[in-house]
This record gives C-alpha cells, structure tokens and sequence, in this order.
C-alpha cells in the first residue's frame, strides 16, 4: 500500500441518493447539461482528485418515473472534460457485452491518446433486460458467459492498444478499472484489472476481498501492488453532526417509495409486491449470491445486511436510500476523514470512489472541507506528481495478458458457445 489515497469522484447524476434530484437547490435536469460534469471536473481538477468517473449502461429505460437517468454516453462527455482540464483522470464506463473490441479499443485509444494519457476504461458486463430488448435480443446471457466474453474482449482490447504505433498512448495504454464482487468478476478482476471497485460495508470483509484481489493477482503472474483497490463510499456532511443525520433524515423523506421499491427488486431479482414496510424480507425468497442472475456484487451486499442485521423492509429502503448499496457514512468533516483514514489503515482500501449524496452541494462539502483535512493529516496530495492517470494512480503498465481463450468474438453473444479455457486458471 502507498503511503497516500487514491480518491476518485463518481458523477451520478444529481447525487447517488434516490431523492438527490428533489434536494432543495438542486437542479435535478442538471446531469443533462455539460456543465454539469465539466465543472465538478474541474473542482476534481483543483482539489488533485485522481479522476472522475462516469456509470453507464448501454440502454433507455422507457419506464423511467422517479428519478432522472445517466443518459449522456461517458466517452462523449468526458471528451469535452478532457478539453477544460489538464491532470485529472477520466474514466468512463462501457460494457464488454454490447460493443465491439476493435472499435472500442480505437475510440478510447483516440481519447487517451488526446487528453495526454489521462483515460481509464471501467469494464463492465452490463446486467438487466432492458439493454439486451434495445440491442434486439429476447434475453441476456447467464452470468458465467458474460464474464467469460469480458476476459476476452479485455485481453483483444488490451493487445490493440499495445500494438498502436500511430497516436500512442502517454501513459502506455489506458488504466483497466473493473468492479468484481462476484466469483466470476474478481477472477476477471484479478486477471486484467488495474483499478478495482467495490461495494464493502464492513472494514474486516473489506480487507479480506483487497488480499484475495492481491493474491488473486499474484496467481496470474502479476505484480499484487497493481491493483488499487477502490470501495465505493456515499457521505452526508454537516457542519456538526447533528445537521448531517437532519440532511441524511431529508434525503431519506425524498426517496420515492415506488423508486427505491423497484431498484432493491431489480437486485435481489424478485418483486417486492405484497410485502410490508414492517415486516423482514421472507427468507425463502432469498438464494446465495453465486446463483443470483443479476448483479451478484450488489446481491451479496443487500443479502449480508439481511443476514447480519434483518431489518423489516421499510428499514432496508432507508439504509440503502435508493442508492444501490455502497457505504454511506455521515457525519461532520473531521468524522468522515477519521473513517477514510480507518479503512486506509487498516488495510481495507487503497482510497475510495465517493459518490456525494447530492451533486453538486456534496460534493463541494467533501472538496472544502475533507479533502483539506485529508491534506492535514497527510493522507492526500497537495499537488500532482505526474500527468498521467498511472501517475496519479502510480502504476505501471502491466504484461498484455496472454490470450488463451477462445470463443470468436466477432458472433453476437447470444448465438456463442460458452467455451473453455485453455491454460492455467
């Protein structure tokens, strides 16, 4: 572990809370605007953030109701971020699973290439029916089969950017990022991935997931301090504590009820239709998260709170605010630095992935007041060392991967086998 946090800011639409865009003050068609991302960016920029990063998924939701949506496509926007910035990492998030490797490898080569080596690729397996309907497809693939089509399509992107003569890269090659939770995705994570994301709530389990990462690492041959492990962190800041539990109580009363109803069904992968605010989710209807068929990373979360503290369903709503089940800390400054710096500490993170409770008022908190607190104590950079985002991050560049699978990449994925692999796993 270095001795400083790596610190990105995630630009989710009006705030990660499921009520953010009804926050007073807030303007809730903001993340419509580019103005919206070039200016948070450029605060990024100001505070030596490592980068900014962009969710994504490959669809339109035609049953969007309660909340606004992250409908402008990442690379597009943060082309025109990598124009009014100079040193701030950008990541942009785009799925294994409904585009093409080669031209994907161009078009974020192009963009690292431009911004002067400052791209990062979040690799994602894209989970849910309604990206498969607007690709045309009656279904999506198993969990399995889309995993294994993400180790492919890395290593054939990954081999394209090593092999560009023209418009080479400044950093070498754009930074790997991947999210894996679950047992196909942190055999993935370990295998391509440079910058890992995830979605611990406990410091122990969390310290456990960054050795196996490491070790994970280790067993394909790679070096265990190139992966940066990055949980993902939700806070709710207040000048005392009390007005950050009074911000968080509002934010908990704007939560659509329907909203937040329907993101929790869509990651357990069953309606909640019937069931009562006061009563615990029934048992019966959960599985283990190896089976689950949607995203297993967030599955494994909600079930390990279930388990651990059963609360009633209405309980559940609110703890996880709509925001899909990252850590929410709240508290004043000072609280929220001493928190980070526990987690850092212990082992548990390499930095984190904040994701503010509302854009852009939290986000403005967390730059004002925690970072210069951060700053203090030690923990952060008061000034780049580089300008690259491997310089940020501090990272080399990794061996390209060897290539030993073989499935032909070229077909739709659903009309693909699901293959095996040759070699060592």
């Amino acid at each position: 572990m270095s001795g400083r946090l790596h610190i990105n800011v995630n630009i989710l639409n009006a705030g990660v809370f499921g009520g953010s865009w009804r926050f007073p003050g807030t303007d809730g068609l903001a993340s419509y605007s580019i103005d919206h991302y070039t200016s948070i960016a450029k605060k990024a920029e100001a505070a030596k953030l490592d980068a900014v990063f962009l969710a994504d998924g490959p669809s339109l939701d035609p049953s969007v109701t309660h909340r606004t949506g992250n409908n402008l496509e990442p690379t597009t926007v943060l082309a025109r971020v990598a124009a009014q910035t100079e040193r701030i990492g950008l990541i942009a998030t785009l799925s294994s699973s409904y585009n093409d490797p080669v031209e994907l490898a161009r078009r974020l080569g192009d963009l690292d290439h431009l911004s002067g080596g400052r791209f990062g690729w979040n690799v994602v397996t894209t989970v849910g029916p309604i990206a498969a309907r607007n690709f045309g497809r009656t279904g999506e693939p198993d969990h399995g089969l889309r995993y294994r089509r993400a180790a492919e399509f890395v290593e054939q992107v990954v081999a394209a950017w090593a092999a560009r003569t023209d418009f080479p890269s400044p950093q070498g090659r754009p930074v790997v990022v991947q999210a894996g939770g679950s047992s196909d995705g942190k055999q993935l994570a370990s295998r391509v991935g440079e910058v890992v994301f995830s979605a611990e709530q406990d410091i122990r389990k969390a310290k456990g997931f960054r050795t196996e990462l490491r070790e994970g690492a280790r067993c394909f041959g790679r070096d265990p301090d190139g992966i940066v492990i990055l949980p993902g962190l939700s806070t709710v800041l207040g000048s005392t504590e009390a007005e950050a539990i009074e911000r968080r109580e509002l934010l908990d009363d704007l939560l659509p009820d329907a909203y937040a109803r329907g993101r929790l069904a869509g990651q357990l992968g069953f309606s909640l239709d019937g069931l009562a605010d006061d009563e615990p989710i029934p048992a019966e209807l959960l599985t283990e998260p190896d089976e689950a068929g949607g995203s297993q990373t967030f599955y494994r979360v909600v079930k390990d709170i279930i388990d651990r503290e059963n609360p009633t369903l209405g309980q559940l709503l609110k703890k996880l605010s709509g925001g899909g089940g990252h850590r929410i800390v709240v508290g004043t400054p000072e609280q929220v630095a001493d928190d980070i710096e526990r987690w850092f500490r212990h082992g548990a993170a390499d930095g984190f992935n904040v994701m503010p409770d509302v854009l852009p008022s939290g986000f403005n908190d967390f730059v004002d007041h925690v970072i210069p607190e951060l700053q203090r104590r030690g923990l952060f950079r008061t000034e780049y060392d580089g300008t690259t985002l491997r310089d940020h991050l501090g990272l080399d560049v990794p061996d390209v991967p060897a290539g030993v699978w073989d499935s032909d990449l070229s077909k739709p994925l659903a009309e693909r086998s699901h293959g095996t692999r040759r070699g060592n796993t």
